[in-house]
């Protein structure tokens, strides 16, 4: 019974959010110009649709590289670069699962967080179901959260925050998905903007300002511990990406 009232209640939340980006759409241009935070994709119509055709080909690429063996591989992408994660049996079914999605036309960057492990459980992934949800309802209830503009995933209770957000709304992002149950872990694939280019997200110009300095894990050496140790970092810039190294996460202290 608990269960079912749950599933309910989140189903509520996911329609709740359906019509509040319905009615955000319509108000858009005088919520912009007021300043306010607006619950609407960042993106333009051309760049979601390049990340939808970017999904297809990447997943069917690795239908490709892997066949029978693809195991659990799952593929999302914001601003063309590409989030794959999920399990595969071997090491060498994971690197042929990153390359075949790297060699995807138009995709910028790949961050290859595929574990090396059985197949997750539908339990786990039931679980996994829900605590997205959680996030993106607490993101909708989060004051200065673009919560539209920020793409959810959740990997055996990882949960991975991709967006192009300020410094401000990153951490308050953060603090959401980290505060919110069934979470271990929280990685953020950020695209550090100003609070200009976030007013104005589809200026004429086209041009994307420099994103803001950010604490990155040296590649030699003992990092330095971070002020708040909860993830990492990775930061780019649109429309050149640089290709990076997978994301590194830390385990979630305690939620006192």
């Amino acid at each position: 019974m608990k269960t079912s009232t749950r599933c309910v209640a989140l189903l509520a939340l996911a329609l709740a959010a359906t019509e509040l980006t319905g009615c955000a759409v319509a108000v858009v241009g005088g919520a912009a110009a007021a300043g306010s935070v607006v619950a609407t994709d960042r993106r333009s119509s051309a760049t979601q649709l390049a990340d939808q055709g970017i999904e297809l080909r990447a997943s069917s690429a690795v239908n490709d590289a892997l066949g029978d063996k693809r195991g659990h591989v799952s593929i999302t992408s914001y601003y063309r670069k590409v989030l794959v994660t999920g399990e595969v049996a071997t090491q060498d079914a994971r690197q042929r699962a990153g390359a075949a999605v790297a060699a995807t036309p138009d995709v910028a960057s790949v961050i290859n967080e595929l574990a090396v492990m059985p197949e997750s459980s539908l339990k786990q992934r039931s679980e996994d179901t829900l605590t997205t949800g959680r996030v993106k309802a607490k993101l909708i209830d989060a004051n200065g959260v673009p919560s539209n503009s920020i793409k959810v995933v959740t990997e055996r209770g990882t949960v991975y925050l991709m967006g192009r957000l300020t410094e401000r709304e990153e951490a308050l992002a953060t603090e959401v998905a980290r505060t919110t149950p069934g979470v271990q872990r929280v990685v953020r694939i950020i695209d550090r903007i100003s609070e200009q280019a976030a007013l104005h997200p589809n200026d004429a110009s086209g041009q994307t300002p420099a994103p803001a300095p950010v604490t990155t894990v040296p590649s030699t050496g003992t990092p330095a511990a971070p002020a708040t140790p909860a993830v990492q970092v990775h930061p780019v810039t649109q429309p050149t990406v640089i290709q990076q190294p997978p994301v590194e996460v830390r385990p979630l202290p305690p939620v006192k």
